[in-house]
């Protein structure tokens, strides 16, 4: 997935039960973190930001991921929107504008 970039829009994959989307999200963001190859950036926004957060069931997902070399990105206004911009435990803020830059220059994968 060389010089692709994941979008995670919410906490969970698909829609319908909550639970059941919030479990395939920790499962995908688990395998993905031991997949021989991974995305070049993951970009969390609207709800997802809240993956990136203290009390995040995630976290320690994304600590594999950003430790095999995955840029994790918080889209700073989603933060500041939930109240979390001193909550965030892993990645860097970004603006809309470098989200636009990378989704242009880059392959996109939207969760």
């Amino acid at each position: 997935m060389a010089g692709e970039v994941v979008l995670i829009q919410g906490e969970g994959l698909g829609s319908g039960d909550v639970a059941l989307g919030k479990m395939l999200m920790a499962n995908f963001l688990r395998l993905l973190g031991e997949a021989e190859q991974k995305p070049e950036k993951i970009i969390f926004w609207n709800g997802g930001v809240k993956l990136v957060c203290e009390g995040s069931p995630v976290i320690e997902h994304l600590q594999k991921l950003a430790a095999g070399s995955v840029e994790i990105l918080a889209c700073t206004t989603c933060l500041e929107y939930f109240g979390l911009k001193e909550k965030q435990m892993i990645g860097n803020p970004t603006t809309m504008v470098k989200s636009i830059q990378s989704m242009m220059n880059e392959n996109i994968v939207t969760l």
